[in-house]
């Protein structure tokens, strides 16, 4: 059997302190330091605990390379080497451990760039809801809580500065100044089926497909896109849009028509949103919302092990967001824009696999209640629409 390491490691020290009684009693120092390893690969989407040996063990392994295990035994001991591949720290070409294995040819396949593989595993949420970490303080309990905040724009020297001239009107001013968070959705209200088409086909929707190749094509978005890859597909999580069922869908681009992956009753669909959106109840109530994913292969087939390709997506979701709000606005609704969510879950509700696939952020609109515009964040005295 030969075996090797995983592709991608991260090992962390963490230190633990507490109170040394023993120590104290005898005139000694209070605190007490207990030295932790863990290690984090992103193949196997949680973090281990290991010991010195195993982390000597990690260290002299090479993650190309195989060895003959009898080798490395003798080297750093049959326990030591069993437990690791146990852990799927370290793999070996037998079928023994064929699932860490093919995990991690999957992460090698996709090409990720390591860091950002890291990042992307261990920044997920599982399960967070109010209860357990989501929340949503005032303004006023920040100030309480951390003192002032840093300035809202940087002050430099003001020396030879050049005075613009008022800003012109402009046919986007409407949407422009129009446009706001909404966080006080109509639970009776529903988006017209027309309106929901053209957001959806504005924002997410192909313009036009261009023939790069003999079986190659790309998208004509109306937003950008790293390397005009398109990388993000908008998966849609419907409660009130006249004429579509209450349920979860793909919303294909191309064809411009919503695919069905799962119905719901009212009831389940507003439930789904409020354990996507980690119990945001202000964010959940909103009639349409989209779920938007970033197809790895997509964008790491031409940015591989690249150091920007994880934030180029990031950035095309903040894009196509922001296309949506204008839209939203233009169809007089209020919208809003989250990565406060249970990705980790979705990615299980929509059967993906993290290394494949980002869930970046939703987002979502609908018509205010009662017409209203406020928002329950960033207030001082009278409530402000933002």
């Amino acid at each position: 059997m030969k075996i090797r390491r995983c592709a991608v490691l991260y090992i962390e020290s963490r230190e633990n302190l507490s109170i040394d009684w023993r120590a104290v009693l005898a005139g000694g120092s209070a605190l007490a330091a207990n030295m932790q390893w863990v290690a984090m690969a992103p193949h196997l989407d949680q973090e281990l605990n290991i010991n010195a040996a195993e982390l000597a063990a990690l260290g002299a392994a090479s993650q190309t390379v195989w060895s003959e295990r009898a080798e490395v035994e003798q080297r750093h001991g049959a326990d030591c080497i069993a437990r690791l591949l146990e852990l799927g720290l370290l793999l070996s070409d037998d079928e023994t451990h064929t699932a860490a294995r093919e995990r991690d040819e999957t992460l090698r396949a996709t090409h990720w760039r390591p860091l950002s593989a890291l990042a992307h595993t261990f920044g997920r949420w599982r399960e967070v809801s109010s209860e357990n970490g989501m929340e949503a303080p005032s303004f006023q309990s920040l100030l309480e809580q951390f003192g002032e905040p840093p300035p809202p724009t940087l002050d430099l020297p003001a020396d030879g500065a050049l005075k613009l001239p008022v800003a012109a009107a402009g046919r986007m001013d409407e949407q422009l100044l129009q446009r706001y968070t909404g966080r006080n959705f109509d639970l009776q209200a529903s988006v017209p089926l027309d309106v929901a088409a053209r957001l959806l086909h504005r924002a997410f929707g192909a313009q036009e497909v261009r023939m790069v190749g003999p079986h190659a094509s790309v998208l004509k978005k109306t937003s950008p896109s790293g390397g005009g890859l398109h990388p993000i597909e908008a998966f849609v999580l419907v409660q009130r849009v006249d004429g579509v069922a209450p349920g979860l869908y793909h919303y294909h681009p191309i064809e411009h028509e919503l695919r069905p992956l799962r119905s719901l009753g009212s009831a389940e669909a507003a439930a789904l949103a409020r354990e996507i959106l980690a119990d945001q109840h202000w964010l959940a109530d909103a009639p349409l919302q989209v779920l938007m994913v970033g197809r790895m292969e997509r964008s790491f087939w031409k940015y591989r092990n690249h150091q920007k390709a994880y934030r180029a997506l990031a950035l095309d979701a903040g894009h196509l967001s922001q296309t949506f709000y204008l839209l939203a606005s233009e169809a007089g609704m209020p919208a809003f824009v989250t990565a406060a969510i249970n990705d980790a879950d979705i990615e299980k509700m929509l059967g993906l696999d993290h290394l494949r696939h980002a869930v970046v952020a939703v987002c979502g609109c609908g018509p205010a209640s009662k017409g209203e515009r406020t928002t329950v964040e960033l207030r001082y005295g009278e409530t402000d629409a933002i």
